[in-house]
């Protein structure tokens, strides 16, 4: 492996890239083939269903993919799901070596697409950007392998770390740059959760604006069903499905009047009179669902912290100071006891969005 291999393959992951939203909860894959120092087709997986990185790449090449070297973000698969063995495509195109910057943990695959490959003559390297891959395809491979969506959380705060006054007020921290890229981050959830304390004080859409590539679900963490059947989440629930996660101790007659309204109540089971987050998160898992944004309020950020199912962080912290001692802040929940047991993130990024500073991290 050179530097211009790992340049090529950095070229197949930003291609991966662009399918984030669309093919969930397949991988997002990118490839390219290259012969004689130059790119002779490129694709990816551009939205579920349809065919996968490699047949578009190998496609684009034609005749020129023949002893060519195919650089791939993802093992290529060797089974019949929605789209016939991409392992066919790269013999039948004669490709001469591939380069996969990681193996596929999907059971049908994992290590067979490979296998595949070197038994007909053609050589495969694993391992070139590989942590690129694996951070790019976190969702994917949370879900594979822990039955659970990938979890985002977000909040706006204060400088002084407030996500709303004394009198709880929060509209608005952020400034509208940074609201617009909540709306992107919407459009590619399966789910976006929020607290139903959150629901009551800001009868909020929860929608994506302008829409994106997916509709999210929108998730209510509301043990008592509380939720009002006027409120724009029930109200707008068959533009947006609403789904209300109660407990088996909520009011029959509330349930059946968020029933009525279209909205889905399921009951998974509690945790001291709340809904238990690792309960939820594998039921939305057996859906399928591959990301889920967590926005608010503390009560429901605090659930997902303790109950250790924070994947990455999106923060905006604007130059405001607020002050007051009963002013909210973005973690509730029962929180650690020593900083030594604290959530440390592995890698942060930094950025100033018109003013605001957006913090970006990963565990």
């Amino acid at each position: 492996m050179t530097t211009t291999d790992e340049a090529w393959m950095r070229r197949a992951l930003g291609l991966a890239e662009r399918g984030r939203g669309f093919v969930e909860p397949n991988p997002l894959v990118g490839a390219v083939v290259v012969r004689d120092g130059r790119a002779v087709g490129e694709g990816w997986h551009r939205r579920y269903g349809e065919a996968h990185a490699e047949v578009n790449a190998l496609a684009a090449a034609g005749e020129d993919a023949r002893g060519a070297t195919l650089y791939i973000t993802l093992e290529p698969c060797c089974h019949h799901g929605k789209t016939p063995p991409c392992t066919d495509a790269v013999l039948r195109a004669g490709v001469g070596r591939v380069f996969a910057a990681m193996q596929d943990p999907f059971p049908q695959v994992a290590g067979k697409g490979a296998e595949r490959l070197r038994v007909a003559g053609v050589p495969v390297e694993f391992g070139l950007c590989e942590a690129e891959a694996r951070r790019l395809n976190a969702p994917y491979l949370t879900l594979l392998t822990l039955g659970r969506p990938y979890v985002h959380a977000k909040w706006a705060m204060t400088l002084d770390g407030k996500i709303a006054t004394r009198a709880g007020d929060s509209k608005w921290i952020s400034n509208p740059a940074s609201r617009q890229r909540v709306h992107a981050l919407r459009g590619r959830m399966d789910a976006v959760v929020v607290g139903v304390g959150t629901a009551l004080a800001d009868d909020p859409r929860l929608t994506a604006r302008p829409p994106g590539p997916r509709t999210a679900v929108r998730v209510i963490l509301d043990s008592q069903c509380r939720l009002p059947t006027d409120s724009m989440l029930v109200t707008t629930a068959r533009e947006a499905p609403t789904l209300v996660a109660a407990t088996a101790g909520a009011p029959a007659e509330r349930v059946a009047a968020l029933r009525a309204a279209d909205c889905e109540v399921l009951t998974p089971p509690a945790s001291g009179g709340r809904v238990d987050v690792a309960a939820l998160l594998a039921e939305l898992g057996r859906r399928r669902f591959t990301n889920l944004l967590v926005e608010g309020g503390g009560g429901a950020l605090g659930a997902f912290l303790d109950a250790g199912a924070l994947d990455e962080v999106h923060v905006y912290i604007a130059p405001l100071l607020v002050g007051g001692a009963a002013a909210r802040t973005p973690m509730a929940g029962v929180g650690v006891e020593k900083i030594a047991d604290a959530l440390r993130l592995a890698e942060m990024r930094v950025e100033v969005v018109e003013g605001d500073v957006l913090l970006h991290g990963w565990r």
